[in-house]
């Protein structure tokens, strides 16, 4: 039986590289994508500027290239950039709601026909609880993730006839490079040191003080690429420490 094809985006690191370590455990076939793939990383490395049209396309292209189909396409790349919405640039707002959101929609666009003739094509949006709750200074973060909570909604219904599934995963906080690479930001912009930003920032709103680990998240990615997955279409999965019970 020939093997199911993933795309993965965001893959050299963190959710990412979880997330194609799983899925080729899983038996799949990986493009894992990304701006500096890491050759000795999990998948088939692919260079790719999501932050493109081009470079969506050609990502998509070269999947179904490689492996004669794409069966799952999984949007996890992303980039955090926290300020004030009087000093949040428009030059950093542009580049996130690129890759934060315009990317899952090309990629979704490009993608369609192929995850369609997969007979259970997945489309798994690696979200985040700022798809359902706000915190201040991400303006461009909090407002992209909403948008790709939408995106999904909408893949989801015109996908259902087609025998395509979309979900969102919305997970807390997670031990990544991203969030780790957040603290001096967090540290400058509420006034406290570095030191404290993990209990008073990052831990703050999640009822249990943990961070989530990248192979939690891609277990419940594995779990959404299966046929019990598409009962979760057109929804946002949350997993995240109790934070939106608030």
């Amino acid at each position: 039986m020939e093997r199911r094809a993933a795309l993965v985006t965001g893959a050299a690191s963190g959710i990412g590289r979880a997330i194609a370590q799983r899925l080729e455990a899983d038996g799949l076939a990986v493009l894992a994508v990304d701006l500096a793939p890491d050759p000795d990383g999990p998948g088939d490395p692919f260079t790719a500027d999501l932050t493109t049209g081009e470079g969506n396309r050609a990502a998509v292209e070269a999947a179904v290239e490689r492996y004669g189909r794409l069966d799952v396409v999984v949007p996890n790349a992303g980039v955090q950039h926290i300020a004030p919405v009087e000093e949040f640039s428009e030059q950093w707002w542009r580049s996130l709601i690129e890759l934060l959101l315009t990317s899952p929609f090309l990629l979704a666009s490009h993608a369609w026909q192929a995850l369609g003739e997969s007979g259970q094509g997945r489309f798994i949006a690696v979200a985040s609880v700022h798809g359902l709750v706000a915190s201040p200074y991400k303006a461009a973060y909090v407002s992209a993730k909403h948008g790709l909570l939408g995106l999904v909604k909408v893949l989801a219904l015109e996908g259902a006839e087609h025998g395509i599934a979309a979900t969102a995963v919305c997970p807390g906080y997670v031990r990544t490079p991203l969030v780790e690479d957040q603290i001096g930001a967090q540290a400058r912009t509420h006034g406290i040191d570095e030191r404290d930003v993990l209990e008073q920032v990052i831990l703050q709103p999640h009822a249990i003080k943990q961070l989530i680990e990248p192979s939690e998240v891609a277990e419940v990615v594995s779990m959404l690429t299966r046929s019990t997955g598409a009962a979760f279409t057109g929804s946002p999965v949350v997993m995240d420490m109790g934070w939106s019970a608030r």
